[in-house]
């Protein structure tokens, strides 16, 4: 564990999409008169992790799930709560977006307690909803913005993905192979990454709108529909990305599979038309005596005047069966 607070965030709900920021002290002086109170740790840090494991009342069940390394997208119902691990791509300077985030978040009718790794833009943005009024009203509000805006910022990265490979299919007959086949491999790493980790996510989104919990409106449920509809193309997306990129692959060997067997085509009817005159040449050229013209001022021309026309008559035979 690290030194710090490890409060990354934490506010009082006012009702009407602001906030008023607090610290550790009014963290632990709220009470439920106070109203929504959203809660943002850093994991991992001495403060924090204590005041989740001893003094936030929450059960060890649900401690251990916010504290965990590497938790899997999920949704369970823990007692009058909603426990929700989500992933987010990685857009901090530096990082590949595949690279997800993980964030976990507990949330009841009037707390909720989200848990970081690393920094998340969702969150920030989140933040400065708040800041300006327009952000959640309730705590359950605060998931459900939570799992629109981490949707949300995953479609420019697919997006990416879809243009960079469309460029591909574009420019399959004018690159060189080794760059495409360089910049293929890149792409279809980056997507099945990145379907690696939405796929379970778009099974825990499936579950929110449905889950058996008082905690939201009807309103809420829809935007949470809606949020896991939008995950679900994100999955086929890249499920298309990943089929696209098999067919290019294929494409792309075909091709090479093509060239090869032109030069080889191409090397053959050359070898077919040097080696008549590679045998004359060679008889001619043996180190026996009664080579004839071997006294004469004109054989050689002759030789070659020979040669020149051996070379158009087989010209002339490879023509007639379509050879060249």
């Amino acid at each position: 564990m690290t030194g710090g607070s490890g409060l990354v965030y934490a506010a009082l709900l006012d009702g009407a999409g602001g906030a008023k920021v607090v610290d550790w002290d009014g963290v632990r002086r709220w009470k439920r008169e106070d109203g929504p109170l959203w809660v943002h740790l850093q994991r991992g840090v001495l403060e924090s992790d204590r005041w989740l494991r001893e003094e936030c009342g929450l059960d060890q069940f649900t401690v251990q799930a916010l504290l965990e390394d590497d938790p899997r997208p999920r949704t369970a119902v823990v007692g009058d709560g909603l426990l929700c691990v989500l992933r987010g791509v990685n857009l901090n300077p530096g990082s590949n977006p595949e690279d997800m985030v993980s964030v976990r978040l507990y949330t009841t009718s009037d707390r909720v307690i989200s848990v970081r790794t690393r920094v998340l833009a969702s969150v920030q943005t989140m933040r400065e909803d708040l800041t300006l009024g327009l952000g959640a009203r309730t705590a359950p509000g605060i998931l459900a913005r939570m799992a629109e805006y981490l949707a949300v910022r995953m479609e420019p990265v697919i997006e990416d993905i879809e243009t960079r490979l469309g460029d591909l299919e574009t420019d399959i007959t004018t690159r060189r192979s080794a760059d495409l086949r360089r910049d293929l491999h890149q792409i279809r790493r980056e997507a099945i990454a990145l379907r690696r980790h939405i796929a379970p996510q778009r099974d825990a989104m499936n579950k929110l709108p449905i889950i058996e919990s008082p905690l939201f409106d009807t309103t809420q449920r829809s935007r949470l529909r809606e949020v896991a509809d939008r995950t679900m193309r994100h999955v086929e997306d890249l499920d298309a990305i990943r089929d696209r990129t098999a067919v290019l692959q294929d494409e792309l060997t075909t091709q090479m599979s093509e060239e090869m067997n032109r030069t080889m085509y191409l090397l053959t009817v050359v070898a077919t038309v040097m080696l008549p005159l590679g045998f004359v040449t060679g008889l001619l050229g043996v180190n026996v005596g009664g080579i004839p013209g071997a006294d004469s001022p004109w054989a050689f021309a002759g030789l070659c005047g020979i040669l020149a026309i051996l070379v158009a008559i087989e010209v002339v035979v490879l023509r007639r069966l379509r050879w060249i």
